[in-house]
């Protein structure tokens, strides 16, 4: 198993309708596609910070799903041209974990 945790900064002033973005948007497009979104989070300590996890069952399955989201037509016509008004892309950071035998989001 496998696990992103995925933090973005968000340009100042666009954090509800980032949030909105990925809940009616993003997040239900890449579920469509078969991937699994654990959960989505804003930051109580930083204002600008928004954090969500996705999981994958391996590797192999991670290069399966990732074109089928990145590079398909609707991702590259409806979602990628909104994203760089809101999210500051330089600061995305992406972190590989894999859970522990006792974690609950095996």
């Amino acid at each position: 198993m496998l696990i992103e945790l995925r933090l973005y900064y968000l340009k100042p002033g666009q954090r509800e309708k980032w949030v909105k973005f990925m809940e009616e948007e993003i997040i239900p497009f890449q579920v469509s596609k078969g991937m699994v979104i654990p959960g989505s989070f804003i930051s109580l300590d930083e204002e600008n910070l928004y954090v969500w996890l996705r999981r994958f069952e391996s590797e192999e399955e991670l290069k399966q799903l990732s074109p089928k989201v990145y590079q398909s037509d609707y991702w590259k016509n409806n979602i990628a041209p909104k994203i760089p008004e809101m999210l500051d892309r330089e600061t995305i950071k992406v972190t590989r974990l894999q859970p522990t035998p006792k974690s609950v989001i095996r």
